[in-house]
């Protein structure tokens, strides 16, 4: 930074002697001015500087005005006689004098020309440690050695992916032991997951239990709008990793820089394709006493280029996947380490009703559990802070300053209540959580059910989702006789489900086949888009309507068996605004719940009750 320093010196102190120089002004005389002047005795004092038969003249009139002439030295005008004739005060100037302030200006200026040349040359001779050269450097993060503080004990949730990472821990803490066997450790490690699983906390906790420098960058740090600064800033990074091997370079997100060589608009010659390439080239070129470890991450492997993927380059994929319950639980108890938890919250149960989250999301649901008891001016997070949580995860905060009319509220009650119990009779269904029509998010009211974790799913259970998500609205037509539009999302994942039945796990009489592969195309278009004939997309469409038309009118049939207990629910529900599984299950059974306490009373409002902790949103909000 020193040469900057130097260089805004300089320009202080030009810009300070040019202001503080005199500066008088001073008008050109013509010759026949100036000697009109000397004929009328009107010039006071004369400076005369001859340099090579030019004369310059500078004066000042009686009138104290300042003038300046130019002549010939040999000018009669200007000769001594004449002007001591007239009065006029003459003085020779010295010739080749030079100001002070004209020498200081061009040592400065000369000094400053010298530094910025040193400064380029050493910048170049340094590989790019300049201004020019910076622009092609890594911009990797470096953790020195011991840095990273994660380990393994930290990371929950994914025992397979851990049990295949610490033979890279135990090379890179143990690498003779590899060399003498001949032994060469997978170069590359591909950690393939959904966001929030945790592949980047994986990385860091190889990078700390191995106790070695750790490179981190993400894929989009390559790509720049000029071709071959990507391929320079790949180039950079392999050279510092070398020199501080054993390390872990991890490269995050990088289908930004993988992705298929000519799938793009711009053909193979774009900056992409070209830093895509010398990453190929750095990852075959290792040698094994390199002891370099190349860790990346992404959530879209069916994009990657297949020569990233051969072995020699990412020799192995690790899948860190959602976690199952036992895993939930593990990563609730790690983020609930440094929070005051009551004693009354049961992880265990939380872990049940989170299905689908990765650790990202069940961290998040912690800290707003956390919020809400702050929030209250509570020490400790109750059970009742960590369903809220979850509720405003999953749906959004709910939203009781909206106004909504009785007969509006008495729909939705019917509509929630049509989910609920048809999920309560159907045989493979999920057991309701919580009913409630207090609106929350975008939705007027909910049905939450308590998911079990299935592995597969059969085509009974599956008929029974159907038939839960449409029995929002088959209720608002058995009881009410009309319907409303609050089970647009309803059909929505009832249409999904029942379209992949067909066309993707062979589950209906067109055949066992599946139509439609894997997303993964340009545009996130299917890879076989309009692949088979419109005769069999007529079919299809057959097969849907049939499907859905015949798990409708179940619903309703159903439902209308079963009128009397729907009347119970909702009245129930109106009363109380929100329904736990307890008393859901009392209403159903034909008992009678205990009228809700007064808001002034209780000091809270009444749905929020001591209710116990729930399950996931299932289809059928309304």
């Amino acid at each position: 930074m020193w040469p900057w320093w130097l260089l805004g010196s300089v320009v202080v102190v030009l810009l300070a002697v040019g202001l503080t120089m005199p500066r008088e002004r001073s008008g050109e005389l013509d010759l026949s001015d100036l000697q009109t002047a000397l004929e009328r005795g009107q010039v006071r004092s004369l400076v005369i500087s001859n340099t090579d038969n030019v004369a310059a003249l500078s004066g000042s009139l009686k009138n104290g005005e300042l003038f300046t002439a130019r002549t010939l030295s040999s000018d009669p005008l200007i000769s001594l006689s004449a002007l001591e004739k007239d009065g006029v005060n003459v003085s020779l100037a010295q010739p080749g004098r030079t100001s002070w302030i004209t020498i200081l200006s061009t040592v400065l200026t000369g000094s400053l020309i010298v530094v910025l040349l040193v400064v380029l040359l050493r910048g170049n001779r340094s590989g790019g440690d300049g201004a020019a050269g910076a622009f092609g450097r890594s911009k990797a993060t470096v953790h020195s050695e011991g840095q990273v503080k994660v380990s393994f004990a930290e990371v929950a949730g994914a025992d397979e992916a851990k049990a295949d990472l610490v033979e890279v821990v135990d090379f890179l803490k143990h690498p003779e032991r590899y060399h003498t066997l001949g032994a060469r450790i997978p170069h590359g490690i591909l950690l393939v997951g959904p966001p929030g699983s945790g592949k980047t906390l994986l990385a860091r906790a190889v990078a700390g239990e191995a106790r070695v420098p750790y490179f981190s960058i993400s894929g989009s740090d390559f790509v720049e709008m000029f071709v071959g600064v990507g391929a320079a800033r790949v180039r950079d990074l392999f050279e510092q990793a070398k020199k501080q091997a054993p390390c872990i370079v991890f490269i995050d997100e990088i289908d930004a820089v993988g992705r298929k060589r000519g799938s793009g608009m711009n053909g193979g010659n774009d900056e992409r394709e070209q830093t895509l390439n010398q990453l190929l080239v750095e990852m075959d070129g290792f040698q094994s006493q390199h002891d370099i470890i190349i860790l990346a991450a992404t959530n879209r492997p069916d994009v990657l280029d297949a020569a990233l993927l051969r072995p020699g380059r990412f020799d192995r994929q690790v899948v860190v996947d959602a976690p199952d319950v036992r895993g939930r639980e593990m990563i609730l108890k790690i983020h609930a380490r440094k929070k005051p938890l009551d004693p009354a919250v049961d992880l265990n149960m939380v872990a049940r009703q989170t299905p689908g989250m990765v650790g990202a999301d069940l961290e998040n649901l912690l800290n707003e559990a956390a919020l809400l008891a702050a929030r209250e001016n509570r020490k400790r997070i109750t059970m009742r802070d960590v369903d809220e949580a979850r509720d405003r995860v999953l749906m959004g905060p709910e939203r009781r300053s909206m106004v909504i009319n009785e007969a509006d509220r008495r729909v939705t009650a019917y509509h929630e209540v049509g989910h609920a119990l048809a999920a309560q009779l159907l045989p493979h269904a999920d057991r309701i959580h919580k009913l409630t029509v207090v609106p929350r998010g975008r939705a007027l009211g909910a049905a939450m059910y308590t998911p079990s974790d299935h592995m597969h799913l059969t085509y009974e259970a599956l008929l029974d989702r159907i038939c839960v998500a449409l029995s929002g609205q088959a209720a608002e037509e058995v009881v009410l006789g009309v319907i409303s539009t609050g089970a647009q999302n309803d059909f929505q994942q009832a249409t999904g489900l029942a379209r992949r039945m067909i066309t993707e796990w062979g589950m209906s009489n067109l055949g066992n086949l599946a139509l439609i592969s894997e997303q993964g195309g340009y545009l996130g278009l299917p890879s076989d888009y309009g692949q088979y004939s419109e005769h069999t997309a007529q079919r299809i469409d057959e097969e849907l309507l049939l499907l859905l038309n015949g798990q409708y009118e179940r619903s309703k049939a159903l439902l209308a068996e079963h009128l009397h207990v729907m009347h119970r629910l909702v009245d129930a529900l109106m009363l109380h605004e929100t329904l736990s599984q307890e008393q859901f299950e009392v209403v159903v059974s034909g008992g009678v719940l205990a009228p809700p306490p007064p808001p002034e009373v209780a000091g809270v409002p009444s749905s929020s009750g001591d209710l116990p902790s729930g399950g996931a949103l299932k289809p059928g909000s309304a």
